[in-house]
This record gives C-alpha cells, structure tokens and sequence, in this order.
C-alpha cells in the first residue's frame, strides 16, 4: 500500500494513453508510462476458455475490426481482432511483462468471473502496486476472498451506492472511492465538493476519473477540487501531467 500513498497527486493513463493510441493495448500502456504517468488503469474480462483479457466492453464491436461476446469466444479467436495501429487485444499477464515492475496497475474487474483468475495473476505481480476496482460490489466481496491485502476502490456509477460506503469500507478494507467527475454536472459542484470531503472524512482517498478528459478542465474544476483528491485517471496523460505542474500537485 505504500506505494499507493505519495506526496503530489497519482496520474494513471485511462485504458492506456487514449487520447493518442487504442485504447487497452499494449501500445497505449508502454506510451502512458513513456509520458510520465505514474501507472496506468485497464478493464478485465475471462474469455470463454478462462483467460483473464484485457477489454472495457463486454463485446468487441466497438473496439475492433471484429464483431462478438469475449466470453463466447477463445483467446486464440480474439488475438484475430486488431484494435487499431496493429495491436491485439492483450491479456493480463501481458500487460505486466510489457510495463515497468514499479508502475502503478488499477485493474477494473467488468466480469465476476474474472475475479479468481485476476487474483492469481495480481499475487505474482507484485501486488503492492495494484489497485483492484469495480462498479460491481459483489466482484470486490468475491475478490477479498482471494486477496486481503490489495488495495481496493469503490468505483461509482449512481447516487445509491454512496450511503453504502462506510460499511463498504469495513466490510471490504477499501482504499478509495472512484468518483466520476460528471458528478458535478449531474448533482452540482457544491454538492460533489460535500462528497468528497465527506469520503475523506471516513479516512478514505478519493480517485477522479471521466469518460470525457474535458470535465476535469471546465470551470477549473479540477484546481477547484485541490486537496480533495488523491489520483486522477486521464485520457491524455500529458495534458494532466502539464495541468497538475501548474496548480503545484507534481
């Protein structure tokens, strides 16, 4: 967990360096880190003969020059795919032979059946640098019954999940709350600035993450926020890196 806890704000590259290479390839993992990035974030599935794959939805349609379910389809089907510049959907013991021993890994787990076959590949990965996350609550119960010891973050997708989290924390031994900054234009700046404060006060770190890089720079959102947040996860790593130098956070 140490590695975790730092002195100027975490930059972790959104599926990679998005913003400039394909999403969740091997590419846009090396590019992140290259850029400066303290690790990066990716999303997990199991395929239908029990490989731990690297992907955000639960088909490859959007991302590929294929169409289809991961879970119905082999690692040998799916290594056909290109998901843009030449790069092959890659698995997760991939990702971790390609990237630095000492970068950061935040792993989001979309499918619980991926959970046994995460927690095995994280314990021989130098655990200490990985956060495992999920919208899924029951996939982060499952996970803890592998693995007391990683640190962990609640990702968060709907206003009913937030009264939940104190006894998510002592039931899970979270580390962080993932909190989408599209809070703010959903609940209000006034509101989501509340939140934060009060997930800090329950001794919690606080990750910001977003679909669309340009939330965390309307308004000065994100130098309104300082001091609320511990890491961001961003599409373009060097925008944030650049950003987060000017308000005196790296």
């Amino acid at each position: 967990m140490e590695v975790w806890e730092r002195d100027r704000v975490i930059v972790l590259g959104h599926r990679g360096y998005m913003s400039a290479y394909p999403e969740n390839s091997l590419l846009a993992f090396r590019k992140a880190i290259e850029a400066g990035a303290d690790g990066i974030e990716l999303d997990v599935w199991m395929t239908g003969d029990g490989e731990i794959i690297v992907m955000h939805d639960e088909s490859i349609d959007r991302t590929s020059n294929m169409s289809g379910s991961q879970k119905n389809m082999t690692l040998e089907e799916l290594k056909k795919a290109d998901i843009g510049m030449g790069e092959r959907i890659p698995t997760l013991e991939e990702v971790f032979d390609v990237i630095p021993e000492d970068a950061l890994v935040n792993i989001e787990i979309k499918d619980i059946d991926a959970v046994e076959g995460v927690a095995k590949i994280v314990a021989g990965n130098n655990p200490d640098r990985v956060m495992v996350s999920s919208f899924i609550i029951d996939a982060l119960r499952e996970y803890r019954k592998h693995d007391r010891e990683t640190v962990m973050g609640l990702l968060i997708d709907r206003e009913e999940v937030v009264p939940l989290i104190p006894e998510l924390k002592r039931e899970l031994d979270l580390w962080s709350v993932n909190v989408p900054m599209e809070a703010i234009p959903l609940i209000g700046f006034e509101k989501t600035v509340q939140a934060l404060h009060w997930t800090r006060s329950l001794g919690l770190k606080v990750v910001l993450w977003t679909e669309n890089d340009v939330l965390f720079y309307r308004d000065d959102n994100l130098a309104k926020l300082k001091g609320l947040f511990d890491v961001v996860i961003a599409n373009d790593v060097e925008k944030m890196l650049e950003y987060l130098k000017t308000l005196g956070l790296r």
